[in-house]
Protein backbone atom coordinates (compact mmCIF):
# COMPACT_ATOMS: atom_id res chain seq x y z
CA UNK A 1 0.00 0.00 0.00
CA UNK A 2 1.16 4.04 -0.79
CA UNK A 3 0.26 7.22 -0.11
CA UNK A 4 -1.80 7.73 -2.86
CA UNK A 5 -3.57 4.38 -1.69
CA UNK A 6 -4.75 5.72 1.59
CA UNK A 7 -5.65 9.17 0.36
CA UNK A 8 -7.96 7.98 -2.34
CA UNK A 9 -9.64 5.81 0.17
CA UNK A 10 -10.25 8.66 2.90
CA UNK A 11 -10.87 11.17 -0.29
CA UNK A 12 -7.99 13.35 0.74
CA UNK A 13 -4.98 14.38 -1.28
CA UNK A 14 -1.60 12.32 -0.51
CA UNK A 15 -0.21 15.51 1.23
CA UNK A 16 -2.95 15.37 3.46
CA UNK A 17 -1.95 12.13 4.48
CA UNK A 18 1.61 12.77 4.71
CA UNK A 19 0.90 15.80 7.27
CA UNK A 20 -1.13 13.06 9.78
CA UNK A 21 1.84 11.47 10.10
CA UNK A 22 4.69 13.73 10.33
CA UNK A 23 2.44 17.00 11.07
CA UNK A 24 -0.68 15.92 12.70
CA UNK A 25 -1.28 18.50 14.90
CA UNK A 26 -2.30 20.64 12.13
CA UNK A 27 -4.75 18.44 10.38
CA UNK A 28 -8.27 18.62 11.37
CA UNK A 29 -9.26 15.89 13.77
CA UNK A 30 -11.78 14.63 12.36
CA UNK A 31 -9.78 14.33 8.75
CA UNK A 32 -6.51 13.40 10.83
CA UNK A 33 -9.12 10.15 12.34
CA UNK A 34 -10.51 9.14 9.47
CA UNK A 35 -7.10 9.04 6.97
CA UNK A 36 -5.22 7.04 10.05
CA UNK A 37 -8.26 4.56 10.57
CA UNK A 38 -8.29 4.04 6.25
CA UNK A 39 -4.30 3.19 6.84
CA UNK A 40 -5.21 0.86 9.52
CA UNK A 41 -7.30 -0.83 7.34
CA UNK A 42 -5.19 -1.07 4.43
CA UNK A 43 -2.78 -2.17 6.98
CA UNK A 44 -0.39 0.95 5.47
CA UNK A 45 3.09 1.66 7.11
CA UNK A 46 4.75 5.15 6.51
CA UNK A 47 8.64 4.86 4.87
CA UNK A 48 10.29 5.87 7.83
CA UNK A 49 13.72 6.75 5.95
CA UNK A 50 11.02 8.78 3.42
CA UNK A 51 9.58 10.61 6.93
CA UNK A 52 13.46 11.20 8.21
CA UNK A 53 14.12 13.27 5.23
CA UNK A 54 10.94 15.28 5.27
CA UNK A 55 10.69 16.04 9.49
CA UNK A 56 14.28 15.60 10.24
CA UNK A 57 13.52 13.22 12.29
CA UNK A 58 15.31 9.42 12.60
CA UNK A 59 12.52 7.90 14.60
CA UNK A 60 15.25 6.68 16.86
CA UNK A 61 16.06 7.05 20.78
CA UNK A 62 19.48 6.47 21.92
CA UNK A 63 20.12 4.82 25.35
CA UNK A 64 23.18 4.37 27.03
CA UNK A 65 23.49 2.17 30.08
CA UNK A 66 26.44 1.33 32.55
CA UNK A 67 26.19 -2.29 32.23
CA UNK A 68 23.29 -4.65 30.92
CA UNK A 69 24.45 -7.67 32.43
CA UNK A 70 22.97 -6.33 35.53
CA UNK A 71 19.52 -7.30 36.04
CA UNK A 72 18.85 -3.92 36.84
CA UNK A 73 18.80 -2.42 33.50
CA UNK A 74 16.74 -4.79 31.52
CA UNK A 75 13.42 -4.45 33.41
CA UNK A 76 13.98 -0.24 32.75
CA UNK A 77 15.20 -1.31 28.91
CA UNK A 78 11.98 -3.50 28.63
CA UNK A 79 9.93 -0.78 29.77
CA UNK A 80 11.84 2.17 27.63
CA UNK A 81 11.44 0.37 24.48
CA UNK A 82 7.48 -0.54 25.23
CA UNK A 83 7.29 2.94 25.24
CA UNK A 84 8.61 4.36 22.80
CA UNK A 85 7.52 1.73 20.19
CA UNK A 86 3.90 3.28 21.94
CA UNK A 87 5.05 6.18 19.27
CA UNK A 88 6.69 4.36 16.70
CA UNK A 89 10.46 4.55 18.20
CA UNK A 90 13.30 2.47 17.49
CA UNK A 91 15.84 2.47 20.37
CA UNK A 92 19.43 1.96 19.87
CA UNK A 93 21.45 1.03 23.11
CA UNK A 94 24.82 1.30 24.16
CA UNK A 95 26.59 -0.72 26.82
CA UNK A 96 29.41 1.51 28.54
CA UNK A 97 30.25 -1.50 30.94
CA UNK A 98 30.60 0.86 33.91
CA UNK A 99 33.28 2.79 32.45
CA UNK A 100 32.70 6.73 32.70
CA UNK A 101 35.83 7.79 30.35
CA UNK A 102 33.86 6.26 27.29
CA UNK A 103 30.44 7.57 28.18
CA UNK A 104 30.65 11.19 26.40
CA UNK A 105 32.69 9.41 22.98
CA UNK A 106 29.64 7.02 22.96
CA UNK A 107 26.86 9.90 22.78
CA UNK A 108 29.03 11.65 20.77
CA UNK A 109 28.62 8.57 18.42
CA UNK A 110 25.42 7.87 18.94
CA UNK A 111 23.69 11.65 18.47
CA UNK A 112 23.61 11.67 14.76
CA UNK A 113 21.69 7.77 14.58
CA UNK A 114 19.30 9.52 16.92
CA UNK A 115 16.83 12.25 17.87
CA UNK A 116 17.68 11.94 21.20
CA UNK A 117 19.49 10.21 23.95
CA UNK A 118 18.37 8.57 27.61
CA UNK A 119 21.45 8.08 29.65
CA UNK A 120 20.65 5.83 32.25
CA UNK A 121 22.34 5.71 36.08
CA UNK A 122 25.15 8.01 33.67
CA UNK A 123 28.90 8.26 35.75
CA UNK A 124 29.64 11.27 33.70
CA UNK A 125 30.68 14.58 35.44
CA UNK A 126 28.13 17.28 35.75
CA UNK A 127 30.31 19.32 33.22
CA UNK A 128 30.21 16.15 31.02
CA UNK A 129 26.29 15.67 30.98
CA UNK A 130 26.06 19.49 29.93
CA UNK A 131 28.40 18.81 27.36
CA UNK A 132 26.45 15.91 25.85
CA UNK A 133 23.46 17.80 26.53
CA UNK A 134 24.19 20.35 23.72
CA UNK A 135 25.39 17.13 21.37
CA UNK A 136 21.63 15.69 21.47
CA UNK A 137 18.79 16.68 23.36
CA UNK A 138 18.70 14.47 26.73
CA UNK A 139 17.24 12.79 29.64
CA UNK A 140 18.45 11.82 32.58
CA UNK A 141 17.72 8.48 34.13
CA UNK A 142 18.40 7.61 38.04
CA UNK A 143 20.41 10.91 38.10
CA UNK A 144 19.88 15.16 38.43
CA UNK A 145 22.79 17.29 37.33
CA UNK A 146 22.22 20.68 36.26
CA UNK A 147 19.00 20.96 35.45
CA UNK A 148 18.75 19.35 32.96
CA UNK A 149 15.47 16.58 32.40
CA UNK A 150 15.44 13.56 35.02
CA UNK A 151 13.46 10.79 36.11
CA UNK A 152 14.87 9.55 39.12
CA UNK A 153 13.68 7.54 42.67
CA UNK A 154 13.71 8.58 46.16
CA UNK A 155 16.78 7.73 47.56
CA UNK A 156 16.58 9.66 50.59
CA UNK A 157 13.20 8.20 51.89
CA UNK A 158 14.70 4.58 50.45
CA UNK A 159 17.08 4.83 53.23
CA UNK A 160 14.12 6.17 55.68
CA UNK A 161 12.47 3.37 54.91
CA UNK A 162 15.37 0.78 55.59
CA UNK A 163 16.61 2.31 58.69
CA UNK A 164 12.79 2.59 59.81
CA UNK A 165 12.58 -1.32 59.43
CA UNK A 166 16.40 -2.04 61.14
CA UNK A 167 15.22 0.23 63.79
CA UNK A 168 12.14 -1.19 64.68
CA UNK A 169 13.52 -4.88 64.78
CA UNK A 170 16.38 -3.24 67.18
CA UNK A 171 19.09 -2.90 65.47
CA UNK A 172 21.15 0.25 66.57
CA UNK A 173 24.84 -0.43 64.83
CA UNK A 174 24.04 -0.87 61.22
CA UNK A 175 26.22 -0.57 58.20
CA UNK A 176 26.00 0.75 54.69
CA UNK A 177 28.06 -0.44 51.33
CA UNK A 178 29.04 1.54 49.11
CA UNK A 179 28.93 0.98 45.15
CA UNK A 180 30.75 3.06 43.04
CA UNK A 181 32.56 6.31 43.73
CA UNK A 182 31.30 7.90 40.81
CA UNK A 183 27.77 6.21 41.65
CA UNK A 184 25.43 9.44 41.77
CA UNK A 185 22.52 7.33 43.38
CA UNK A 186 25.42 5.92 45.64
CA UNK A 187 26.37 9.54 46.78
CA UNK A 188 22.66 9.82 47.46
CA UNK A 189 21.75 6.61 49.61
CA UNK A 190 25.14 7.63 51.57
CA UNK A 191 23.58 10.87 52.60
CA UNK A 192 20.05 9.42 52.91
CA UNK A 193 21.10 6.47 55.39
CA UNK A 194 23.26 9.20 57.24
CA UNK A 195 20.39 11.20 57.61
CA UNK A 196 18.26 8.45 59.11
CA UNK A 197 20.72 6.71 61.39
CA UNK A 198 20.82 10.06 63.28
CA UNK A 199 16.94 10.59 63.20
CA UNK A 200 17.06 7.21 65.45
CA UNK A 201 20.26 7.39 67.10
CA UNK A 202 21.52 4.21 64.95
CA UNK A 203 25.48 3.83 64.99
CA UNK A 204 26.00 3.86 61.35
CA UNK A 205 29.80 2.24 60.05
CA UNK A 206 30.51 2.88 56.08
CA UNK A 207 31.80 -0.20 54.54
CA UNK A 208 34.39 0.35 51.43
CA UNK A 209 33.69 1.05 47.66
CA UNK A 210 33.12 -2.00 45.83
CA UNK A 211 31.63 -2.87 42.39
CA UNK A 212 27.78 -2.79 41.72
CA UNK A 213 28.13 -6.95 40.78
CA UNK A 214 28.07 -10.24 42.43
CA UNK A 215 31.53 -10.03 42.97
CA UNK A 216 31.69 -7.03 45.00
CA UNK A 217 29.37 -8.07 47.34
CA UNK A 218 32.00 -11.18 48.07
CA UNK A 219 34.70 -9.12 48.19
CA UNK A 220 33.20 -6.60 51.15
CA UNK A 221 32.09 -9.33 53.27
CA UNK A 222 35.23 -9.07 55.18
CA UNK A 223 34.88 -5.75 56.06
CA UNK A 224 31.02 -6.17 57.27
CA UNK A 225 32.23 -9.07 59.75
CA UNK A 226 35.13 -6.61 61.29
CA UNK A 227 32.64 -3.89 61.65
CA UNK A 228 30.81 -5.88 64.08
CA UNK A 229 27.27 -4.56 62.63
CA UNK A 230 24.30 -6.54 63.29
CA UNK A 231 22.23 -5.09 59.82
CA UNK A 232 23.67 -3.85 56.59
CA UNK A 233 22.07 -1.57 53.64
CA UNK A 234 24.17 -2.58 50.65
CA UNK A 235 24.05 -0.14 47.74
CA UNK A 236 21.89 -2.71 45.28
CA UNK A 237 21.01 -6.32 45.47
CA UNK A 238 23.40 -7.96 43.65
CA UNK A 239 26.06 -6.39 46.25
CA UNK A 240 23.70 -8.00 48.71
CA UNK A 241 23.28 -11.14 47.55
CA UNK A 242 27.24 -11.81 46.85
CA UNK A 243 27.31 -10.96 50.74
CA UNK A 244 24.66 -13.27 51.71
CA UNK A 245 26.80 -15.96 49.71
CA UNK A 246 29.99 -15.18 50.83
CA UNK A 247 28.69 -15.05 54.63
CA UNK A 248 27.13 -18.40 54.13
CA UNK A 249 30.42 -19.64 53.09
CA UNK A 250 32.03 -18.03 56.27
CA UNK A 251 28.80 -20.17 58.51
CA UNK A 252 27.12 -16.69 59.65
CA UNK A 253 23.31 -17.31 59.22
CA UNK A 254 21.06 -14.54 57.81
CA UNK A 255 18.92 -13.06 59.65
CA UNK A 256 20.21 -14.84 63.38
CA UNK A 257 23.30 -13.31 62.99
CA UNK A 258 23.20 -10.69 60.66
CA UNK A 259 20.76 -8.83 58.68
CA UNK A 260 20.45 -7.63 55.19
CA UNK A 261 18.90 -5.31 52.72
CA UNK A 262 19.43 -4.60 49.16
CA UNK A 263 17.67 -2.11 46.74
CA UNK A 264 15.98 -3.02 43.14
CA UNK A 265 14.36 -5.66 44.09
CA UNK A 266 15.98 -7.53 40.71
CA UNK A 267 14.00 -10.98 40.05
CA UNK A 268 17.11 -13.32 41.73
CA UNK A 269 16.23 -11.59 45.07
CA UNK A 270 13.16 -13.28 45.73
CA UNK A 271 14.12 -16.68 44.23
CA UNK A 272 17.07 -17.38 46.40
CA UNK A 273 16.78 -18.46 49.92
CA UNK A 274 16.34 -16.82 51.81
CA UNK A 275 14.42 -14.07 49.94
CA UNK A 276 16.57 -10.62 50.45
CA UNK A 277 14.60 -8.19 51.76
CA UNK A 278 15.16 -4.84 49.64
CA UNK A 279 13.86 -1.87 48.32
CA UNK A 280 11.74 -2.23 45.10
CA UNK A 281 12.40 0.20 42.36
CA UNK A 282 10.00 0.69 39.75
CA UNK A 283 12.16 -0.24 36.97
CA UNK A 284 9.80 -0.46 33.77
CA UNK A 285 7.61 2.74 34.93
CA UNK A 286 10.81 4.56 35.26
CA UNK A 287 11.99 3.74 31.99
CA UNK A 288 8.30 4.75 30.33
CA UNK A 289 8.40 7.74 32.25
CA UNK A 290 12.05 8.47 30.76
CA UNK A 291 10.30 8.00 27.15
CA UNK A 292 7.65 10.26 27.50
CA UNK A 293 9.69 13.26 28.93
CA UNK A 294 12.48 13.10 25.95
CA UNK A 295 9.16 13.29 24.01
CA UNK A 296 8.42 16.42 25.55
CA UNK A 297 11.16 17.65 25.25
CA UNK A 298 11.68 16.93 21.82
CA UNK A 299 8.63 18.33 20.98
CA UNK A 300 9.05 21.54 22.59
CA UNK A 301 12.94 22.00 22.52
CA UNK A 302 14.39 24.98 24.55
CA UNK A 303 11.69 24.66 27.16
CA UNK A 304 12.21 26.70 30.49
CA UNK A 305 12.26 24.58 33.72
CA UNK A 306 12.96 21.22 32.55
CA UNK A 307 10.81 18.57 34.98
CA UNK A 308 12.66 16.46 37.11
CA UNK A 309 10.07 13.40 38.22
CA UNK A 310 10.74 11.47 41.46
CA UNK A 311 9.31 7.94 41.88
CA UNK A 312 8.99 6.20 45.06
CA UNK A 313 10.24 3.39 46.09
CA UNK A 314 8.72 0.80 48.47
CA UNK A 315 10.50 -1.50 51.07
CA UNK A 316 9.99 -5.33 50.70
CA UNK A 317 10.41 -6.98 53.33
CA UNK A 318 11.33 -11.08 53.05
CA UNK A 319 13.40 -13.26 54.72
CA UNK A 320 17.17 -11.75 55.11
CA UNK A 321 15.71 -9.18 58.43
CA UNK A 322 14.92 -10.40 61.92
CA UNK A 323 15.83 -8.73 64.99
CA UNK A 324 19.61 -8.98 66.26
CA UNK A 325 21.54 -11.73 68.00
CA UNK A 326 23.33 -9.93 70.63
CA UNK A 327 25.94 -13.15 70.39
CA UNK A 328 26.91 -12.10 66.72
CA UNK A 329 27.06 -8.53 67.72
CA UNK A 330 30.21 -8.95 69.39
CA UNK A 331 31.45 -10.74 66.81
CA UNK A 332 34.90 -8.83 64.74
CA UNK A 333 36.44 -11.84 63.20
CA UNK A 334 35.78 -13.83 59.93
Amino acid sequence: MTIRDVASAAGVSPSTVSRCFTQPEIVEAATRERVLRMATHLDYRPNRAARGLITGRTGNIGLLLPDLANPFFPSIVKGIQHQAHLSEYQVFVVDTDEDPAVELGLVRSLAKQVDGMILCSPRMRPAELAEAATVSPTVLLHRRAGGLPSVGIGNADAMRQAIDHLAALGHDRVGFVSGPRRSWSGRQRVAGIRKAAAAHGITLEEIGHFAPTFEGGSAAAQGVLLSGVTAVVAYNDLIALGLLNALRDRGVDVPRDLSIIGVDDISVSAMVRPALTTLSVPKEESGREAVDLLLQVLAHPGARNPPAETLPCRLTVRQTTAPPNQRAATRTTA
